[in-house]
């Protein structure tokens, strides 16, 4: 042991004379390991990614070994029993030794009285409550709807999104289960129209949630982005105060399965032209639904009058020409737009927070953003 040590240590003190010789330190000479809190791929990149950020890269990885059937190949009852990237998260922090954020909130369960509004659910809108603990009194207000494609996610899958918008700004979060369509129901506008209930119900009853009427913010992932814009517009068209501010994540705003990011990213994970189609294709009565107003954002919808918005949007991502288009639009119809692309990161990232650093800087931005509209 003591030779042993002893040569160690005469090889130590030889690298250090080199170093020295050549006029840099011992440290510098050394190849870094990867940052050891950081959950790595074990893999190459994809090769439509070359340059994807590597804890997105482990996720995307984890996310693609659970095989799951195509969603093309399954029914709507089949698709929302696959995995999804929260469950890729959940897998890699348990095979890391490392738990997901908990931040302290208070969580409860409402539903929205049937058909709150004239198209809104006949049975009611569940909805989640995220309640910042610690503080008295009213509180701003984010009305939030996740991802799927109007065909699949959930109040659990996008429960890391309503979490950290709840713990980063301090307002109370109102998560929307609506609708969800299949073969035969639900379709356009189901989603939509339930969508603007819960924001009117919220708006409603905003004194026995303990909400601040004139802070009342939406907030929607994807096809959730896309129903954020689409309330604002609703409640300019029937008359209702508008929210004070949109966060939009890589929303769907157009109804153009060929625009660049659409055939550079055509079988992009966990995003593709694929997948839309098939989400598409199970919510839209017919084709001409994608060139409705509420879906078509970028060359149908009048923008006019809308709250600012902020754009979160991903560099991987099928959606990401759409998420640019509606930045321009909104900012020619004089709406205030802050648009940020997280390069290396794919769609559904915003919600990898526990794994992946950038997704850490989008809630913060978002968070930020969402502050200053509530002042």
């Amino acid at each position: 042991m003591a030779r042993r040590l002893s040569g160690g240590l005469t090889r130590v003190l030889l690298l250090a004379g080199v170093a020295v010789a050549l006029g840099g330190s011992l440290t510098s000479c050394r190849v870094e390991d990867p940052e050891p809190n950081l959950i790595q791929p074990t893999g190459s990149a994809p090769s439509y990614a070359p340059n994807i950020d590597k804890q997105m890269q482990a996720v995307i990885e984890q996310f693609t070994a659970f095989n799951d059937p195509a969603l093309p190949t399954l029914s709507a009852r089949q698709a929302r029993m696959t995995h999804s990237v929260t469950d890729a998260v959940n897998a890699l922090l348990a095979k890391n030794s490392k738990s997901p954020s908990a931040p302290s909130l208070t969580i409860s369960q409402r539903v929205l009285p049937p058909t709150y509004t004239a198209g809104s659910a006949s049975d009611g809108v569940p909805v989640r409550i995220y309640t910042p603990t610690g503080t008295t009194g009213t509180r701003p207000a984010i009305v939030y709807y996740h991802g799927g494609g109007w065909v699949i996610g959930s109040l659990n899958v996008y429960e890391p999104s309503a979490k950290a918008l709840a713990a980063n700004t301090g307002a109370i979060v109102i998560s929307v289960d609506y609708r969800l369509a299949s073969e035969t129901m639900n379709k356009f506008p189901a989603a939509h129209e339930d969508a603007y209930a819960a924001y009117k119900w919220v708006r409603d009853n905003a004194a026995g949630l303990n909400i601040n009427p004139a802070k009342i913010a939406v907030a929607g992932e994807s096809a959730g982005g896309n129903m954020a814009a689409a309330v604002c517009i609703l409640a300019r068209e029937r008359g209702v105060t508008l929210p004070v501010h949109e966060l939009l994540v890589y929303p769907v705003a157009d109804n153009n399965l060929n625009t660049t990011s659409y055939n550079t990213y055509a079988n992009a994970v966990p995003l593709n032209r694929a997948g839309i189609q098939y989400f598409t294709g199970l919510y839209f009565n017919s084709p001409a639904d994608g060139d409705n107003r509420l879906i078509s954002l970028v060359d149908v919808a009048d923008l006019r009058g809308l709250p600012t918005t902020t754009i979160i949007a991903a560099e991987i991502d099928p959606l990401q020409t759409e998420g640019m288009s509606l930045r321009d639009k909104l900012t020619a119809a004089g709406v205030s737009v802050d648009y940020t692309l997280y390069p290396g990161t794919t769609h559904e990232f915003f919600g990898t927070y526990d794994v992946v650093p950038p997704a850490q800087t989008a809630q913060g931005h978002a968070a930020d953003r969402l502050k200053a509209a509530f002042q």
